[in-house]
């Protein structure tokens, strides 16, 4: 699914105050590509991705995504479309502890009234190696197992596109590229369009296009990694 953003603007304050968090960025990443989106901190790069997530309203321009600009939504219509279509990994893992790794992997899905799809479910937990962990609860999970558990969760409602906000901010070295390595074959698999946030370079190279984003604004972008 293409996601595009045309002149994206987000403006906090006015006259002296005025801070342009965005100002003036328009992007085009097609479908099943993965772009990483590095910047310093306060660049305006997370501001951007809660924009391309419909969780925040731009002050001026659009966020496009298959043709359909998802701010000429209502409130409840862009919470819908956003549970369907667009799946989110944050550093924090943002895991309900009370409930298992199994539970937390379906509730999205099951918010939205839908019965999980047991055989997709099971090849994405497959492919992230916790098949072991269901019944565990999330604090008896390394940084690593969580961030694969929030992985799952992400991917249980078949979004179209995936956003990462510093998914290896909490990581070592060697699991942050193992988490990235999956992010990266479950977007092959499913034929997803991914959007990661990052300060790390390294990190960066493993996408297949990196853009750099400095005081609200594209400033340059390159090829990254090759696809496996």
């Amino acid at each position: 699914m293409q996601l595009l953003t045309e002149d994206l603007k987000k403006i906090y304050g006015s006259g002296e105050n005025e801070v342009r968090a965005l100002d003036g960025v328009s992007l085009s990443v097609e479908k099943g590509e993965f772009v990483a989106v590095v910047g310093t901190s306060g660049s305006g790069k997370s501001t951007l991705l809660h924009m391309l997530g419909g969780l925040d309203r731009p002050t001026s321009g659009r966020v496009v995504v298959d043709g359909k600009d998802i701010f000429s939504l209502g409130d409840e219509a862009l919470t819908i479309f956003r549970r369907r279509k667009i799946g989110f990994v944050f550093q924090s893992y943002n895991l309900v502890p009370v409930l298992s790794v199994f539970e937390n992997i379906v509730l999205p899905v099951q918010l939205d009234g839908v019965k999980p799809d047991k055989d997709y479910i099971d090849s994405i937990i497959d492919i992230l190696g916790i098949g072991n962990r269901l019944n565990h609860l999330p604090n008896n999970l390394s940084g690593g197992q969580q961030q694969r558990v929030a992985i799952a969760r992400a991917l249980a409602a078949k979004p179209a596109i995936l956003l990462a906000d510093e998914p290896t901010g909490n990581l070592d070295v060697r699991t942050s590229q193992d988490v990235i390595g999956l992010l990266k074959v479950t977007g092959q698999k499913f034929s997803q369009t991914i959007v990661m946030i990052t300060h790390n370079e390294q990190i960066a190279q493993l996408a297949d296009r990196i853009i750099r984003i400095e005081d609200g604004r594209i400033v340059g972008g390159m090829q990254g990694g090759m696809r496996p």
